[in-house]
């Protein structure tokens, strides 16, 4: 099936995909600011850079949580399954190259004695589903 969408657009709509400060992790942000967490956002802890750029950095704790959207880390629900049908290939190895690089990364933090929490984007869609996921963010933290 052929893209709808001419390639400009395409790549303007690609272009406001954000990596940072996307709703789940605000999400994940403030229900742990309210609980009285504090933490350090986008990947540093004491002036040292982490693998990966975690979303949230408990340096304190040596724990780490990673905010990932479903498609674009291949994630094994329904929406990180989905395989677009226009540049097929080009997806495929894009979303391949990404999951290989969240483990190579987590197992340096982990070599690290970093404590590693994966957040996925589907957990916020799941309705009812928000007091399980500030169950498990609270669980990991404690």
């Amino acid at each position: 099936m052929a893209d709808s969408l001419t390639p400009q657009q395409r790549s303007a709509n690609m272009a406001k995909i954000r990596g940072k400060n996307t709703k789940p992790e605000l999400l994940v942000r403030k229900l742990l600011h309210a609980r009285g967490y504090r933490y350090r956002l986008h990947g540093s802890a004491g002036g040292q850079k982490l693998p990966g750029k975690p979303d949230l950095v408990f340096a304190g704790r040596r724990k780490v949580i990673f905010v990932n959207g479903c498609f674009w880390h291949a994630h094994d629900c329904r929406v990180g399954q989905h395989a677009p049908k226009s540049n097929a290939e080009f997806w495929d190895a894009k979303r391949s190259r990404t999951a290989a690089r969240d483990k190579v990364q987590q197992a340096a933090l982990h070599e690290a004695g970093w404590q590693i929490l994966t957040v996925w984007e589907c957990e916020f869609k799941k309705a009812g589903d928000l007091a399980a996921l500030e169950d498990r963010l609270m669980e990991f933290l404690d």
